[in-house]
């Protein structure tokens, strides 16, 4: 898969002709909106807010990797940690399964013993931002993805309504993306996010992302309850490894992975 990132952590002087997207398929930054007022829940987890900045600070030197890997493990234990009592003890979970009028456990019980896969990103200043991107445009093959976004740098950019809006980073909190599992076990009514990570002329940046995925032998599938009053099922049945393969064997900002599960 040819996915035409400028994320190998060197940094230029000239932008590559490789990386160079052509007209049609650039980022257009002047015509992005900025959005100030992102949602915020709080999840009333007790000393998140330390454990963000710790890893925050972390994320603003360009020694990040050093001090991450030589400090014991401290800040990706007390990350781990605070994403176990996020994802894995199934709050967002239990939050979203009740939101669509299902029970609490539907979700975790359908998605069976999830994985947790974590990805450290760093992006270097980039010569010309407006030719290129860190990531195209794309969703997230798994269920949630827990973003920590770099605090110096509004690098990660939202699809909404047609239009691209940059999102700012907020002190001591994380980002939550909907994936497209979710998507199918909603039957549509939770929609998995376009993102795409964009690059700046000066400044590196450094994101930490969690992808919360469904076990291998999970059969994923919209709850009857989401279909009984009439409506179809969107999506046909599969497993995670099924799709997984499939979206990988694309390019990532191809059209959306679910269409080819379409029933």
């Amino acid at each position: 898969m040819d996915t035409k990132v400028l994320s190998s952590g060197i940094p230029y002087s000239n932008l590559p002709e490789s990386y160079i997207r052509p007209e049609s398929e650039r980022p257009r930054l002047k015509e992005v909106v900025v959005c100030e007022d992102i949602p915020v829940i709080d999840l009333g987890l007790e000393d998140r807010s330390k454990v963000v900045q710790k890893i925050g600070l972390a994320c603003k030197n360009y020694g990040f990797f050093q001090r991450l890997f030589t400090t014991g493990g401290t800040i990706l234990d007390s990350f781990a940690t605070l994403l176990t009592s996020i994802c894995l003890n199934g709050l967002l979970i239990r939050l979203v399964s009740k939101s669509l009028g299902l029970e609490k456990d539907y979700i975790r019980k359908t998605s069976g013993e999830q994985g947790q896969h974590m990805a450290v990103n760093y992006y270097p200043p980039c010569p010309e931002p407006e030719l290129t991107y860190g990531l195209p445009a794309h969703t997230d093959p798994n269920t949630l993805t827990i973003l920590l976004q770099d605090t110096q740098v509004a690098g990660l950019q939202v699809l909404k309504e047609g239009k691209w809006i940059a999102v700012n980073p907020q002190p001591n909190a994380f980002v939550i993306n909907i994936g497209d599992q979710l998507q199918a076990l909603s039957n549509g009514r939770y929609k998995s996010v376009w993102h795409r990570a964009v690059v700046n002329s000066d400044k590196a940046r450094m994101s930490v992302a969690s992808f919360l995925c469904p076990c291998d032998d999970a059969l994923i599938s919209a709850s009857k309850s989401l279909v009984e009053d009439g409506s179809d099922a969107v999506y046909r049945d599969f497993t995670y490894p099924e799709y997984y393969k499939k979206f990988w064997s694309r390019n990532l900002d191809q059209e959306h992975c679910l269409e080819l599960f379409k029933n």
